[in-house]
Formats: C-alpha cells, structure tokens, sequence
C-alpha cells in the first residue's frame, strides 16, 4: 500500500493510529486469498420520515454510487424486532483497505452522486434525517476470506457478535472459527454464513461479528439447536484451549433485508 494512502487511513480515528497499521502489514504479508474488508453502519432513527429519507438515499444515491467505484455487494437490512423505530444496517464490502480510505474522495468527485445525495447531504440542521450512525471497521476471517451471497430466495438474517474480555481471548476464538474447524461446522449444518469478521475499528472491542441467514425463524430456530448438540461442536468446545470464557458476550440481532439490497 502506498505511504500517501496508509496516512489517510491513519487521520481516520484515533484509534486507527494503532490498528491500522498492524492490519495494513498483515495484508501485505498474507500469503492466502486476500481477505476483504467490511464497514457495517448502523443509522438509528426518532421517526419513520427519517427512515424514509435515508433508504431513499441508501437506494438512489450510495449504492449505485459505490457500484460505480466498484463496490459490489452492498446489504441493507432492517431489523425484524417490532415494537420499536428500527435500526438500519448498512455492510459496505471493500476488497482492499485502500478502497475504503479513498471511498469518500471518490464520492466527493462524483457529480451525480453529489445531486441525488443532496437532500440527505444536507438536511437542515433543525430537521436532521438520523439520531446517530454507529461504524465499524471489520476484516474478514482466514477461513472465509470473502463474502458468500445466499442467493435471491426470501431470507432472514442474523447478525452475531462474541465480544471477549481480552485481545488474547478474541484471538484464540477467531482461532477456534478458522483452525479449530467451527466455520466448517457451520457450513455443513447448513447455516449458509455471509461473512465472518474480527473488528478492527468499532465499539465493544475486542469483538468478532458475523452474519447467517436461513429459510425462516423455525429454520433458524432448529439449526441452532442442531449446532447445539452436533458431536464436532461439542468435541471443540470441551478442548482446553477453547473454553467458554473466550466470549464474555454474545449480541444476536435478527433482519431482513431491503427490496434494494444486493445481498
């Protein structure tokens, strides 16, 4: 990676000043599949009208947008949890750490995205169109080193996160996913996995998050209680090295996904 690039991403966030360039060393020492990156945002809303504005914008603006720089793949999930304003999941795939720090340089430059953004670019202050929006960067696992869509047919998704109480403790349960055999465990009972991650820049470090889909919730319901009680699961979770204080945490969050979404 170029060194104008690398200090691009180092103004990020104070954070990144000593994530990133770890995580850009490692990319240029991985000998395997080049791993990509995500960035999950989350938009949280007072009112249905926000909702509106922003999935407008997610739909006509951003997403073709980032097609055009080469973005593929682009999620957009609301939450199925009712009751409640929902929550808007965006998962922006990058296939390089440059492409994410040289996204918004690109969108500045791109006349039509800056005309059908306009409205959401600059919602009058008074009246804006989100409360917050929550990002985290993420880097795909060694065992899944990129995205795998679950096809066009009607889906939910759920989206996991295991935070842990140390980094030491985070890496051997990203371990247990690639070495200890759990994404294959996964896959085999069918659980169709959309991506694994560890988080690199985020809130509730040290954390992994990732993202299965099933049929429907009594599927999803009896593959969990499969995963539960399957002979391999139950051999790699009793090891020494993988004890259940690894995660002091577990996040699960149920979607669906947009009519626009690309996953």
């Amino acid at each position: 990676m170029k060194r104008r690039s690398f200090v691009k991403a180092s103004l990020l966030t104070g954070t990144a000043s000593t994530i990133l360039p770890k995580m850009v060393m490692a990319e240029s020492e991985n000998k395997g599949p080049l791993r990509e990156f995500y960035e999950l945002r989350v938009y949280s809303f007072s009112n249905a009208t926000q909702q509106t504005i922003v999935e407008d914008y997610l739909k006509n603006a951003l997403i073709p947008a980032l097609n055009r720089i080469g973005n593929k793949n682009i999620g957009v999930f609301t939450e199925l949890e009712k009751g409640k304003q929902p929550r808007l999941f965006v998962l922006i795939p990058h296939s390089s750490m440059d492409g994410f720090v040289t996204q918004e340089n690109k969108l500045a430059k791109d006349a039509t995205y800056q005309q059908q953004a306009f409205a959401y670019l600059n919602a009058p202050l008074a009246m804006p169109v989100y409360d917050r929006i929550e990002s985290s960067l993420l880097q795909a696992f060694t065992g899944m080193p990129k995205i795998e869509l679950p096809g066009t047919s009607t889906r939910i998704f759920e989206l996991r996160q295991y935070q842990s109480p140390t980094e030491g403790a985070g890496k051997k349960k990203i371990e247990m996913f690639n070495q200890g055999g759990e994404i294959g465990i996964f896959k085999r009972l069918g659980f169709k996995p959309v991506f694994y991650s560890e988080t690199l820049i985020g809130a509730e470090r040290p954390n992994l998050t990732y993202m299965v889909t099933f049929d429907n919730m009594a599927a999803h319901d009896s593959l969990w209680k499969a995963f539960g009680s399957d002979p391999e699961w139950v051999k790699l979770k009793s090891m020494p090295d993988y004890p259940d204080a690894l995660v002091s945490k577990i996040t699960s969050t149920m979607l669906t996904p947009a009519a626009y979404s690309q996953i």
